[in-house]
């Protein structure tokens, strides 16, 4: 018999969960890097569920105990051995869904932080890690949103392990984000069954160069290390423009270019002290418009704190609302 949460109760549970990146070229389901965008999530016990969903990322996103949120909080609740059958969920995100930049991702590890928190913490990141990663098939996204940076990471089926990088102070990135959602069942759908050894030697090259490139702080090398023959040619025809922007981009002043994740969204590393970054952000746009395809550029930088959470006594919490709290983390 599941025990009874009684004793925390009174408590509500609020993380903050960075977006992400995967792949960065090369790392196909391996290499991922938490990015400024963010999502908040609060969570308590309720004696009937209710959904409080904030901002134009979520629109359209269940209401019932069909949201993820939900979904992935019980999770956590069976794995620990409560039960929490009834939630109040709040939340306020950032990151464009259906766009690469981690959006189910980030829900996962905030709906499992929140639970956790709110129970006690009994279970500790490793397990969240394996359990997050079972549910999306890969450790980059959710490995990124749990421990921030660069993470590298394998998943073995059962349990997943990684090593995070601390991302190179003088990293910038710039996001162009085109107005269409793409599906990561569609993007995986176009990849071919076999590649030849030529191309998986050339990329274990490139992905090996590129984690040392972001551990060592060698930018210099990344213009190399993150060119890709696995996964990137056969998805640029999902995306207009892509061919382009990944052949032209770092001679227009980006270190290295990639598709951000499945896409559509497209990810420039630069340097922070580089000169052409105008000249850059117009190109992404042109190129897109050209195309005919509508789009909007965020320059952000490398995440350095994972998820975060904070345990509140609900006692105490009358005269902060939770959008009292978004509108001052966006201002500061």
């Amino acid at each position: 018999m599941r025990n009874s949460i009684q004793p925390h109760n009174n408590k509500i549970a609020r993380v903050k969960v960075p977006a992400s990146t995967a792949n960065l070229g090369p790392g196909f389901d391996t290499l991922g890097m938490a990015l400024s965008l963010y999502a908040w999530i609060e969570m308590q016990e309720v004696e009937h569920t209710t959904f409080h969903l904030y901002g134009d990322e979520m629109k359209g996103l269940p209401q019932d105990k069909s949201n993820l949120i939900y979904q992935v909080a019980q999770m956590v609740f069976a794995e620990a051995g409560v039960s929490v059958p009834e939630l109040e969920i709040s939340m306020y995100s950032e990151i464009p869904l259906t766009r690469g930049l981690g959006s189910s991702a980030s829900a996962i590890i905030g709906g499992m932080a929140a639970a956790n928190a709110m129970i006690g913490s009994p279970l500790d990141n490793a397990k969240l890690f394996s359990m997050a990663t079972a549910m999306e098939k890969h450790p980059d996204n959710v490995g990124a949103s749990l421990f921030g940076g660069i993470i590298t990471a394998v998943w073995d089926g059962i349990a997943a392990d990684y090593i995070r990088i601390e991302p190179p102070a003088g990293l910038e990135v710039l996001v162009i984000i085109p107005e269409f959602e793409l599906a990561t069942s569609k993007a995986r759908g176009v990849l071919p069954s076999q590649v030849t050894v030529a191309d998986a030697v050339y990329n274990i090259s490139r992905t090996s160069l590129l984690t040392a490139a972001l551990a060592t702080g060698r930018l210099d090398l990344i213009r190399t290390a993150m060119q890709d023959r696995l996964h990137q040619p056969y998805r640029a025809p999902l995306v207009p423009g892509m061919e382009r922007l990944l052949a032209e981009a770092t001679n227009r002043g980006a270190l290295g270019i990639a598709l951000s994740g499945a896409g559509p969204t497209l990810l420039a590393l630069v340097d922070r002290q580089e000169t052409r970054k105008s000249e850059l952000e117009a190109f992404l746009m042109d190129t897109m418009q050209e195309q005919g395809v509508a789009a909007r550029t965020c320059w952000l930088s490398p995440c350095i704190a994972g998820v975060s959470i904070e345990l509140l006594d609900r006692n105490e919490m009358q005269n902060e609302s939770f959008l009292d709290m978004i509108k001052g983390e966006i201002r500061s």
